[in-house]
């Protein structure tokens, strides 16, 4: 189990998260929901190891990882999908990928990764030797995907990937996050598209201002007021 436990982050004296707590088990997809600004990419970085945790911890299966670096954090089982993409845009899409398979037991499982991650993206396979910064925002999203599932996480955390994308290229990503969740990854995925994120995951949790302030099972959440007038504009 990927589990936050209270904890509070700071940017500089400004407290960003605020004794936010949540849990996410392997086959399971959590959504964080909110508006811009509410934390949930903070909640994202802390988890990921990019920025400190100031009070509370964080563990995967047990051990803990919030006083852990990035690349420790992925060689722990967690891989994130950033916000932005971040792709290498001078490399090429194979690059991209192999550079996803950066721990020592990733890169022992190059190949079988790389054959997963071409089976569920053919286009990349397509274009593997396409430099990144040349391929549509549909394509750099699904590459960025598949970088995070070469180092073959047990958790994935995905930071708004609907961002900027048509909403035909929306709906197919949805379907591939739906596949990779069917294939045992815990999956906590923070996205401003409410009624998507919704019809796709289990469980979610509502921040504002740095705090939980809701949590439940999607059917709670969608009955819920707040969220249908905040949200989904019902």
């Amino acid at each position: 189990m990927l589990e936050v436990a209270d904890i509070d982050v700071h940017y500089g004296e400004a407290q960003a998260i605020d004794q936010v707590s949540l849990t996410v088990v392997p086959d399971e997809i959590v959504a964080v929901l909110g508006s811009n600004g509410a934390g949930k990419t903070t909640v994202v970085k802390a988890i990921a190891g990019i920025h400190p945790v100031s009070i509370g911890t964080i563990s995967c299966d047990g051990r803990v990882i919030s006083e852990l670096p990035p690349h420790r954090v992925v060689e722990h089982g967690v891989a994130v999908v950033p916000e932005g993409r971040r792709l290498f845009p001078a490399m090429t899409v194979l690059e991209n990928l192999e550079l996803g398979a950066y721990s020592r037991s990733a890169r022992s499982h190059l190949q079988e990764s790389l054959d997963w991650v071409f089976s569920l993206f053919p286009i990349l396979a397509e274009r593997r030797v396409q430099r990144a910064g040349s391929l549509s925002g549909g394509q750099q999203q699904m590459l960025a995907l598949g970088r995070a599932l070469m180092a073959r996480p047990r958790y994935l955390l995905m930071d708004e990937p609907s961002l900027g994308l048509a909403p035909i290229v929306v709906d197919q990503l949805f379907d591939l996050i739906d596949t990779i969740h069917q294939a045992g990854l815990g999956i906590l995925i923070v996205e401003q598209n409410v009624e998507r994120t919704l019809d796709l995951c289990q469980r979610g949790y509502v921040l504002e201002e740095g705090k939980v302030i809701m949590e439940g099972s999607r059917a709670e959440l969608l009955a819920s007021a707040r969220v249908r007038q905040a949200y989904l504009a019902l």
